[in-house]
C-alpha cells in the first residue's frame, strides 16, 4: 500500500483534475467517473489521527428536515458537473452532527464571532443561563444600543396549542405564524392561521389570549395558576424551568435585561426547550438617529434532541447555544456611523511617520523602526518621497490619531513634529520623549521589549 504522502498527492492531483473537468464543462458522465475515483483515494487515504480538527463538513440531506418553514431559507446551487450543493444555513445541524459521528457528550464550543454552543448532561438551566450571560456580556460591549432578551420555552408553547385546540399536525406550521409577531400585527397573524393555514378563528383567538402576553417571573407564576394550562404536562415543565432560569439570570445579574414573552416562538424545527431573542429597543441612543427596524441581533436556544438524529443508536445529547447577528450588528454600526458622520477607524496604527521634504526615507525608516521596538504601533507610506498631504490625507482616511512627521528643520534641531489629526494641532516633542508623549496620548500602558 502506498504511502500517505504518495496518497495525499495523488488526491491532490486527482482533485485538480475534477476541477479542470468541471471548468471545461465536461460531461456529468465523465466528471462523475473522476468523482469516483477521487473518493476511492480518500477511503484509501483515511484520517489523519495526528492532526485534531474541528471540521464540520456537512452534505446536502442533512440540512433538510431540519428547519421546518425556515428551510426556504437554505440556498441550494448546482454546478457544472450537476452535483447538489448548498450553503449552510447555520452551524447548529452540522455542529450536531459531528457530536453524532465523533461520540462527544460534553463539549463546550464557540466559533469566533459567530456562535457558542454547550453540549452535555447538565443540571437543568445553568448552561442555558450561561448561554444569556455571555449574549449580554457581547451585546453590552458592542455598545449598539439598548437592548432586550425575549425568552420563551416551546414546551410551553406545545402545550399553549394544545389546550387552546391546535391539531398536532398544525403545531410547527402555526408556531412559524406566531413568530412573526414582532414584524406584524396580530391581526396580519391571526389571518395567516385562519385563511393560509385553515386554523378555526376561535382557535386562534385563544391563543391570541396567550401569544400577547408578556412580563418577567411574575408572568411565569401567574401561568403556573392558569387553570388550563397547569393541566398540561409540557407547559407544566416549561414553566417551572423557566421560573428557575430567571432565579441564575438574578443571580448573574442580568434579568433586568430578559422578559418573559410568549409570542417568541423561533420557527426552527429543531429547538426542544428554552428559546432566545435579543432585539435593540427602538428609541435612538443618540440624538439625531432614526429608529434602526433591522429585528434580532442574536439568539438561540435548547436543542436536546438534534444529535440523537444523526446518532445510528439514538443517542441523545442535550444541547444549548446561540448565535450572534454579525451582519446586522454590522448593519446597526454603518448606519450609526453614517448618521453621525463619524469614519471608521480601519488600523489600529497609533502614529504615523511623515516626512516633509523629499529624500528623508532612511529618517523615517530609523524612526518607525525606533517606534516598534517601544511597542508603538507605527506605520509609513511605503513610498521614498511621498507628498506631505498625501500622508496626512491617508492618516484622516484610515483614523490614525497622530503623525509624527520629520523634516530638515526637526533633524537639525533634535525634535519631532506630532501632529494630531484631529485637530491638526502640531507640537514639537524631542525625539527621546516622542515614545512617552505618544503613550500618554494614546493611553497605552508601559511596553516592556
Amino acid at each position: 500500500m502506498a504511502d500517505r504522502a504518495t496518497l495525499e498527492e495523488l488526491v491532490r492531483l486527482q482533485g485538480e483534475r475534477v476541477r479542470g473537468l468541471k471548468q471545461q464543462k465536461a460531461t456529468a458522465e465523465q466528471i462523475e467517473e473522476e468523482v469516483s475515483k477521487l473518493l476511492k483515494l480518500k477511503a484509501q487515504l483515511g484520517a489523519d489521527e495526528s492532526k485534531q480538527k474541528f471540521v464540520l463538513k456537512t452534505p446536502k440531506e442533512t440540512l433538510t428536515g431540519k428547519y421546518g418553514e425556515d428551510s426556504k431559507l437554505i440556498y441550494d446551487l448546482k454546478d457544472q458537473g450537476g452535483e447538489l450543493l448548498s450553503l449552510r444555513y447555520d452551524l447548529t445541524v452540522p455542529f450536531a452532527r459531528y457530536l453524532a459521528m465523533n461520540k462527544l457528550t460534553n463539549i463546550k464550543r464557540y466559533h469566533i464571532a459567530k456562535d457558542f454552543d454547550i453540549a452535555g448532561q447538565f443540571d437543568p438551566m445553568i448552561p442555558d443561563a450561561e448561554c444569556l450571560k455571555i449574549m449580554c456580556e457581547i451585546l453590552s460591549s458592542l455598545q449598539i444600543g439598548d437592548f432586550l432578551i425575549k425568552v420563551n420555552d416551546r414546551r410551553i408553547l406545545d402545550g399553549m396549542f394544545a389546550i387552546c385546540g391546535v391539531p398536532d399536525s398544525k403545531f410547527r406550521t402555526i408556531c412559524s405564524s406566531v413568530d412573526k409577531l414582532d414584524k406584524v400585527s396580530w391581526q396580519e397573524v391571526k389571518n395567516e392561521m385562519v385563511g393560509e393555514k385553515g386554523l378555526a378563528p376561535e382557535v386562534a383567538d385563544h391563543i391570541g389570549d396567550y401569544v400577547q402576553q408578556h412580563g418577567g417571573v411574575s408572568l411565569v407564576e401567574q401561568l403556573l395558576q392558569d387553570p388550563k394550562l397547569s393541566q398540561n404536562k409540557q407547559a407544566l415543565e416549561g414553566l417551572g424551568d423557566v421560573k428557575l432560569l430567571f432565579e441564575y439570570l438574578t443571580l448573574f445579574g442580568i434579568d433586568n435585561k430578559i422578559s418573559f414573552d410568549l409570542s417568541l416562538a423561533r420557527g426552527l424545527d429543531y429547538y426542544t426547550g428554552v428559546i432566545y431573542e435579543a432585539v435593540l429597543l427602538q428609541t435612538p441612543a443618540q440624538a439625531g438617529e432614526e429608529p434602526l427596524g433591522v429585528g434580532s441581533v442574536a439568539a438561540g436556544g435548547r436543542y436536546d434532541g438534534l444529535v440523537g438524529m444523526f446518532d445510528p443508536k439514538g443517542r441523545k445529547v442535550p444541547c444549548v447555544g446561540l448565535s450572534i447577528g454579525v451582519e446586522r450588528i454590522f448593519s446597526i454600526v454603518e448606519q450609526r456611523l453614517e448618521t453621525l458622520e463619524e469614519k471608521v477607524r480601519t488600523t489600529e496604527t497609533q502614529v504615523f511617520v511623515a516626512s516633509a521634504q523629499k529624500k528623508l526615507l532612511e529618517e523615517r525608516l530609523k524612526l518607525v523602526s525606533e517606534l516598534w521596538d517601544a511597542g508603538i504601533k507605527a506605520e509609513l507610506l511605503y513610498k521614498k518621497n511621498p507628498k506631505l498631504l498625501n500622508q496626512l490625507q491617508y492618516c484622516e482616511e484610515a483614523g490614525i490619531p497622530l503623525v509624527a512627521i520629520i523634516g530638515e528643520q526637526e533633524l537639525k534641531d533634535g525634535v519631532i513634529k506630532l501632529r494630531s489629526v484631529a485637530s491638526r494641532e502640531e507640537v514639537d516633542i524631542r525625539r527621546e520623549d516622542l515614545v512617552e508623549e505618544i503613550r500618554r496620548r494614546t493611553n497605552q500602558p508601559l511596553c516592556i521589549c
